[in-house]
């Protein structure tokens, strides 16, 4: 039988970055708030005590997300260097084409568009410096509000927003098609600039 922890630990998983309120996790856990810090502590303490573990709990106000741990920082900078050369995956670049058109936008409403869950993809650009957090929602849980960077407009060689190609009808099935194409059309040539930067050429 599946234990509350497992449930725990999994719901933080799915949230992502985003995290999720305490009320939230009673409401799903179908605890209170006392059991929910329990709870949290129990995990906290299972993932400190599993040296196989890489995850942590953090808590940030009233939300609980599930981060990597202090320990693994420089492996995963290394990963993420190493990969600041390769192409982005096809739903990371479906993310970056909503974010830009449509920013500042949620991770939910970015799910919403996209029909899947992108938390994945999306920290990802969040750690090549695509993509950035800027605020919080007026909503319900003030979720994290996603910005493209300056550094985006570098990569694929705009120098502001508004020389992205104009896209009509945004929210439908467009977006992953021919907007996509033209946004990104001069990723190539971007790649090949960030190379040379890397390897110190002009």
């Amino acid at each position: 039988m599946i234990t509350k922890i497992a449930q725990l630990e999994a719901l933080l998983y799915v949230a992502g970055d985003s995290g999720i309120e305490s009320t939230n996790l009673c409401e799903l856990l179908q605890i209170g708030k006392p059991a929910l810090r329990e709870l949290t502590k129990s995990l906290q303490e299972k993932l400190q005590q599993n040296s196989d573990s890489g995850l942590q709990i953090q808590q940030l106000n009233d939300s609980y997300k599930l981060t990597t741990r202090p320990e693994v920082s420089k492996t995963i900078e290394n990963f993420f260097q190493k990969d600041l050369t390769k192409s982005l995956s096809q739903s990371a670049l479906e993310i970056l084409a909503i974010v830009a058109y449509k920013q500042p936008i949620t991770r939910i409403e970015i799910d919403e568009i996209r029909g899947v869950n992108s938390s994945g993809a999306l920290q990802t650009l969040i750690w090549r410096g695509l993509v950035k957090i800027n605020g919080k929602k007026e909503a319900p849980g003030h979720p994290n509000l996603y910005v493209t960077t300056d550094y985006f407009l570098q990569y694929f060689g705009y120098q502001s927003l508004a020389d992205l190609p104009l896209i009509e009808d945004f929210e439908d099935d467009s977006v992953n098609a021919e907007g996509e194409i033209d946004l990104f059309a001069a990723k190539g040539q971007a790649d090949k600039n960030i190379a040379k930067t890397q390897k110190g050429e002009s």
